[in-house]
């Protein structure tokens, strides 16, 4: 439509991202039936996936998604890649999931150049089905990674690729970990829109996973999929370096409690509503 149309609409428009469901809006609808988020990790957000009977319907919704999605919406957006092309990539991209692009090894993987990997990736990116998370850049005495995380946006989707079908499978998988941190970020990210979000990671190892920056306000999380979350060892002076507001670690615990000063070991659910109250 904008290509089509004969008059700009620069200072006429505001775009609103409209995600799938969220946590915070399924918990307000159903508090029994989601009081604990595993169900909605596991499904996604996608209504149809979500709000289906059982999770072999999910799962099989979200498998012809994946294939409509590539067969049709693909093409119908002006894009003539191979669907079988397109697939693989994706699937590799869910094998990353939550850790650092390397252009390189895709291409090689795939027999195509660097610039048409970029190519593939603003198109997963374009169309919300993958995030591409930035490092953080500060002046500070240390050396930072500068590639760029990826993530699948939706955690159902993420589980579809891989093959995943249900709860159980996934708790045993070994992305549990790096599908926790993604799904949570994506909760977190939909209530707060206008904050810069990054990661935090030095040459040495010492990492954040995500770090939220508004004027001279700055947020920090950790995700960990464990019931008794343990940080790894230089987390603290990395908090004390990047003079933080507030740190949260993110596990399926069942209360909120204080780890020391300024950082909390909380749910999703008590994260997003402190964080309504900040945003």
């Amino acid at each position: 439509m904008i290509r089509q149309s004969s008059e700009t609409l620069a200072g006429r428009i505001h775009f609103i991202e409209l995600a799938p469901f969220c946590y915070d809006e399924m918990l307000a609808e159903n508090p029994e039936r989601y009081a604990e988020p595993v169900l909605m990790w596991t499904r996604g957000g996608f209504p149809d996936a979500l709000l289906l009977a059982n999770e072999t319907h999910s799962f099989q919704w979200r498998t012809d998604f994946i294939r409509t999605f590539l067969e049709r919406d693909i093409p119908q957006f002006g894009f003539s890649i191979p669907a079988i092309t397109m697939r693989r990539f994706w699937t590799m991209l869910a094998h990353y999931h939550g850790q650092l692009l390397n252009s390189s090894k895709f291409a090689q993987s795939l027999g195509v150049s660097h610039p048409t990997i970029r190519k593939y990736l603003d198109i997963m990116a374009q169309t919300f089905m993958v995030r591409i998370l930035p490092p953080y850049v500060a002046n500070i005495k240390k050396r930072l990674v500068k590639s760029p995380k990826i993530y699948l946006r939706d955690s159902g989707i993420l589980h579809a690729l891989l093959e995943i079908e249900n709860t159980e499978d996934l708790l045993g998988h070994p992305v549990v970990g790096a599908s926790w941190e993604g799904w949570c970020m994506e909760q977190i990210l939909a209530v707060m829109p206008n904050w810069r979000a990054s990661f935090y990671r030095t040459a040495s190892g010492e990492e954040i996973d995500l770090i939220l920056e508004r004027g001279h306000r700055r947020l920090a999380f950790e995700f960990k999929a464990s019931v008794a979350p343990k940080v790894s060892r230089g987390f603290y002076g990395t908090l004390e370096l990047l003079e933080l507001e507030q740190v949260w670690i993110v596990a399926p615990v069942k209360e909120a409690y204080d780890k020391r000063l300024g950082v909390t070991v909380s749910p999703i659910r008590k994260v997003l509503e402190d964080l309504a109250q900040l945003s």
